[in-house]
């Protein structure tokens, strides 16, 4: 469950960037499924925070995504980087401030 101030602005990201589907919605609560990952977005006042947890969403293309991601409302913490383990990665705060990672395979 992800708390945000507005769907309206919170849904491009998710669906948008992440491609996740929508398959539910009410007032103030959308349920989206992407590859095996369900999230719901509750329309709420966030608490974000960098501590403990960062979800990590594969895309297509890192920088593609982070770029898509940026125009609609996230932040850039760590730029767009090949990693030791094997992934390109992007950090990002999303619209509402949550820290979430974008990765991708290398090769």
């Amino acid at each position: 469950i992800v708390s945000v101030s507005s769907l309206e602005r919170a849904l491009p990201f998710y669906e948008g960037v992440l491609r996740m589907s929508r398959t539910y919605a009410s007032d103030d609560l959308v349920t989206l499924h992407g590859d095996g990952l369900e999230v719901l977005l509750r329309q709420r006042t966030p608490t974000p925070g960098g501590g403990g947890v960062a979800p990590s969403f594969r895309v297509a293309d890192v920088d593609a995504a982070t770029a898509s991601a940026v125009a609609v409302g996230a932040r850039v913490v760590d730029a767009p980087a090949d990693q030791p383990w094997g992934e390109r990665q992007a950090v990002l705060h999303d619209p509402d401030g949550h820290l979430v990672c974008l990765v991708a395979p290398v090769g």
